[in-house]
Formats: structure tokens, sequence, C-alpha cells
């Protein structure tokens, strides 16, 4: 058996994991629209630290309190704009 840092055994600290996991879409499931749940998931494919930013945020929101509907698809976009980072446009100049 193999212990982790912590002095727990490694299949501990990994369920720890799975249940941290679980409760955070049952909350997510709470607060966002399904349309919304959805960006998010095909986010988290594409920018995974974006997406764990985003769930992060809104489940602080929700948990004290502040949310009083779900959070749709557009509100959800309006959030991911604040938390994306700007791209820089490049421009090259032909001489």
């Amino acid at each position: 058996m193999s212990w982790d840092q912590r002095g727990q055994p490694e299949g501990a600290r990994e369920e720890e994991r799975a249940k941290e996991r679980a409760l955070r879409e049952q909350y997510l499931r709470i607060f966002l629209t399904s349309e919304a749940r959805e960006r998010l998931a095909n986010v988290r494919m594409v920018r995974p630290e974006v997406a764990e930013q985003v769930e992060s945020y809104v489940l602080q929101l929700g948990l004290a309190g502040k949310i009083r509907r779900p959070i749709d698809d557009d509100e959800l976009r309006e959030i991911l704009e604040r938390f994306t980072p700007k791209q820089r446009e490049i421009r090259f100049k032909f001489i």
C-alpha cells in the first residue's frame, strides 16, 4: 500500500477527491441551468483552468446565497468573459 505526503493511504485520498467532485457537481446542478452546465463542460475540454475558476466562483456565489435563480447560458457567457484571458491581436505589416 502506498501513502501520500499527509500519511493517508493513496486510495483514501482518491476517494476524498471523488466525494469532493461529486459534491461540486451536485451544487452546480442547483446553481446552473442545464445549458450553462453543458457550456461549462465544453469549456472544460478546451480550458480546464478557466472552467475550474468559473466553477469556484459560481460555488462561492451560490453558497453565500447570492444566486436567486439558476445561472443561465447567457449569464455564464458573461462570467466566462471575465475569466478568459484577453488574446492580443497580432497584425503584420507587409512592406
